[in-house]
């Protein structure tokens, strides 16, 4: 995983079945690793690092359920979205409204990240699928949102342009491809992403591809052997 933990809501899971929405949490797992989104939603792995750890308690934090204003602006925290024209959902950390000259609102989605902006677009392409969710819940364009990054306390606005957007849809239907199919993908070269996964020891990304979930229940097969024949 890159570092943000696992899904923590119970509409932001189980996309892979039929009929049920995309989470908005896989589309940041694609991007970072095709792969791992797999592990992750079909085959129902998952392991805690320091990173994910990290990212669990900062989106406890964020994810308090309420509402307030703060210099005019309406703030929304753990706000249930969904696009049923593109079949996502999930829950935005946090989505200001601000209100424009003609006293309309435009709604600005924040997602609090650890650590700091990345050189990839995992992190971007799940902020821009909470506008495209926005833009169809409220009608009215969503131009951008930020990131907020603990480590260096900062929000890095994300500009929602048609590259962005372009490339966002372009995951969501390679997910819809992978739920489809539900067949893990074998596993890439190893590459530093790798080295910050918290999968890849179920990955084995270095070893012959076969699905991890096989691997691990063999695995704990030949232990139970061992451990029987020791008795």
């Amino acid at each position: 995983m890159s570092g943000d933990g696992p899904p923590l809501h119970d509409d932001d899971r189980d996309g892979d079945r039929d009929g049920d929405p995309i989470p908005l949490s896989a589309l940041q797992h694609a991007v970072y690793c095709l792969r791992q989104a797999a592990l992750i939603h079909l085959e129902r792995l998952w392991e805690e690092n320091r990173f994910t750890a990290e990212g669990h308690v900062l989106h406890i934090s964020a994810d308090k359920m309420g509402e307030r204003k703060a210099r005019g602006v309406r703030r929304v925290m753990a706000l249930p979205l969904s696009a049923r024209s593109l079949g996502i959902a999930g829950t935005a950390d946090l989505v200001e409204f601000h209100k424009g000259g003609d006293e309309t609102q435009t709604a600005y989605p924040v997602e609090y990240k650890r650590g700091k902006a990345k050189l990839h677009r995992a992190d971007e392409v799940q902020l821009c699928a909470q506008a495209l969710c926005l833009e169809e819940m409220t009608g009215r364009p969503v131009p951008e949102g930020a990131l907020y990054y603990a480590e260096t306390k900062r929000r890095v606005v994300v500009s929602f342009d048609e590259a962005l957007r372009v490339l966002t849809r372009d995951t969501i239907a390679d997910l819809r491809r992978l739920f489809a199919s539900r067949e893990t993908p074998p596993p890439v070269s190893h590459t530093d992403r790798c080295r910050a996964c918290s999968l890849v020891d179920l990955c084995r990304p270095k070893a012959v591809a076969r699905p991890a979930r096989q691997w691990r229940d063999q695995m704990l097969n030949t232990l139970l052997s061992d451990d029987g024949a020791g008795a």
